[in-house]
């Protein structure tokens, strides 16, 4: 079996940076097992794959470990590889995922931008899992699909030295630190070891 194979750097401009993604075009699907052994040898932090059906592009994406349900820079590569690679004549891709729902990704003043799906999020209480792995306790904890912590400032973030062993023991897709910059919005970490991702590179 052969398939082309996309390896990209998202997020930035230069080589070797950013957050690497590799696409994968597929005329119909592979077998779940088949799709996370391709994933789990490239090693990279998401392995899209998609089905042209009509005007849409039906997506999948996998992290070395498991199938994720949503992933944002995989699917600005993908988007990247049909718009450049595949003799499309769009500006725009639609995509369409059974886990994250539709998404599109588009020409803007030479960027890409993406419609990405709103998650609702709560204030919740953090399991005990989870004040053990990061060792710091927020100044607030929100639940959606991922954790999302808190901290007063930029020091706290970037000090934080998880135990990612016991950070595996969460029930969540990932945990996301953050605080107010010094010289930006914000700062934030990502980590998702359930995943088989320790932390994001971007």
């Amino acid at each position: 079996m052969r398939l082309p194979i996309y390896q990209l750097d998202v997020f930035t401009e230069k080589q070797f940076h950013g957050n690497p993604a590799a696409v994968i075009p597929l005329e119909s699907w592979l077998s779940d097992e088949i799709m996370q052994k391709i994933a789990s040898e490239n090693s990279l932090y998401e392995t899209a794959f998609f089905v042209k059906e009509g005007d849409t592009y039906n997506i999948r994406w996998f992290t070395p470990r498991k199938e994720s349900d949503l992933c944002g820079h995989a699917t600005l590569a993908a988007a990247y590889v049909i718009l450049n690679y595949m003799g499309t004549l769009e500006d725009r891709v639609k995509f369409h995922s059974s886990t994250g729902g539709d998404i599109e990704v588009w020409h803007d003043n030479g960027f890409y931008a993406m419609s990405f799906p709103k998650q609702e999020i709560q204030r919740c209480e953090m399991p005990y899992e989870l004040v053990l792995g990061l060792g710091k306790l927020p100044k607030a904890s929100y639940k959606s699909r991922d954790y999302l912590l808190v901290y007063d400032d930029q020091d706290q973030i970037l000090g934080l030295d998880p135990d990612l062993e016991e950070l595996q023991h969460v029930q969540t897709s990932g945990i996301i630190v953050t605080a107010k910059g010094e010289d930006c919005d914000y700062v934030l970490r990502y980590f998702a070891p359930s995943m088989g991702l320790n932390e994001d590179p971007a």
